[in-house]
């Protein structure tokens, strides 16, 4: 039995995933961080650990949350890259506006991500998110409002959603958390 972890568990894998997700070469993520295409390569395929500084500047670049980059757990070699047990999954993104999220997809190498989101009782989104993704959620408990485009639904739970390559933004005024899963393609913690 190999013990090695496979290679799409790994933090290099993840962040050559969201690189091209956003459709960046090697060459102009380098540019951008001022480093070699070689570095950034070895970064990709593990072969060069980026130091703090590095993976603050590489999530400014990706724009994601410097937290999905750090949050890699070991988990056991036969489960890596399959299973990803509820204790150990990834947060991303900071929680402020009162989304508590985390990834439920054992990494961001697939053609989508799934996350598991909870939406904090009285909370809302501040500004409407627009990006070039497909989106499909489920709510599996508590009621969320939705604005999609031009139109405004509340969801309940049971309810799913889609959101194609439009603005949206989202509330829950109610007085229990709201609790979804979204699929999302591409990835784009």
């Amino acid at each position: 039995m190999n013990d090695q972890a496979p290679h799409s568990a790994t933090l290099g894998a993840d962040i050559r995933a969201l690189r091209k997700a956003r459709g960046l070469t090697l060459a102009e993520i380098a540019a951008k961080l001022d480093r070699s295409v070689g570095w950034f390569s070895q970064v990709e395929r593990d072969m060069s650990e980026p130091s703090i500084s590095d993976l603050r500047q590489i999530a400014q670049c990706l724009g994601v949350p410097m937290s999905m980059l750090f949050a890699h757990s070991a988990a056991p070699a036969d489960e890596q890259g399959h299973i990803v047990r509820a204790g150990s999954r990834r947060p991303m993104g900071s929680g402020e506006e009162g989304l508590i999220e985390e990834l439920l997809s054992p990494d961001l190498t697939d053609d989508f991500e799934m996350v598991h989101s909870t939406f904090q009782p009285h909370s809302h989104m501040q500004t409407p998110a627009n990006r070039p993704t497909q989106e499909v959620g489920y709510l599996v408990s508590g009621q969320l409002d939705l604005k999609i485009g031009d139109r405004e639904y509340t969801v309940g739970p049971g309810d799913s959603f889609r959101i194609k390559h439009e603005p949206y933004q989202w509330s829950n005024p109610y007085d229990e958390p709201a609790v979804a899963v979204w699929v999302i393609a591409p990835p784009v913690y």
